[in-house]
């Protein structure tokens, strides 16, 4: 028998599965810039929605959504980057942080990513650190590739790819954009919080969720 997967449950253990998935993310229609993505199943079932800026009207903030279809999903996870004035301009890094909801509507710190704030940082990893924490650096993920390209990854702390971003070569032939693409979630990985990394690098490199 097989070891079963350790569950890592940072947003809601809801959203880890014991074995590994593989969602599709879909660009939501040009009806508005920063309209935001919408990710399903292989039966096609909305498991998560991301509002852009176009659809809150807010730079620098996205919510992620989760796929009820009764309207539009309750919010997951509010997304955004934390403004610093002087100090950010001098900081080598632009920082991001993602808050969960509680019953009573308040908010709190699940996540924080590091975005490199220079051409001097470029090549370095966007780094991101979770509430709690589950690991021993100073950091618990690393996003290793590039984005825009759909060949990146997120990995842990100790090396291993917990999700994977990609395009399957037949839709790469088909579609000159990449709004279609695919992600691979290992098993025990919070699937939520996998997407709400994703949500994060789609603003930062201008993407759907940017107006």
């Amino acid at each position: 028998m097989g070891t079963r997967a350790s569950m890592i449950p940072i947003i809601n253990k809801t959203y880890c599965s014991s074995s590994q998935v593989v969602l599709v993310v879909r660009r939501r229609p040009h009806v508005t810039n920063g309209g935001g993505f919408v990710v399903t199943d292989c039966n096609q079932k909305v498991i998560f929605r991301v509002d852009g800026c176009g659809i809150l009207g807010t730079k620098d903030e996205l919510i992620l959504r989760d796929g009820d279809g009764h309207g539009d999903g309750d919010a997951l996870l509010l997304i955004r980057r934390k403004k610093g004035g002087m100090v950010e301009a001098l900081s080598i890094y632009k920082k991001w942080k993602g808050y969960t909801f509680d019953y009573e509507g308040s908010q709190k710190l699940v996540f924080s990513l590091k975005e490199p704030n220079s051409c001097l940082v470029r090549n370095n990893a966007m780094k991101i650190s979770t509430e709690p924490r589950v690991s021993n650096k100073d950091w618990d993920f690393t996003i290793k590739g590039y984005f825009p390209d759909r060949d990146c990854s997120i990995i842990d702390g100790k090396g291993n790819i917990v999700a994977q971003v990609g395009v399957k070569k037949e839709v790469q032939e088909l579609m000159a954009s990449k709004d279609l693409y695919h992600v691979v979630v290992k098993p025990g990985i919070d699937q939520a919080f996998v997407f709400g990394v994703i949500a994060t690098l789609d603003y930062i490199y201008g993407e759907s969720t940017r107006c």
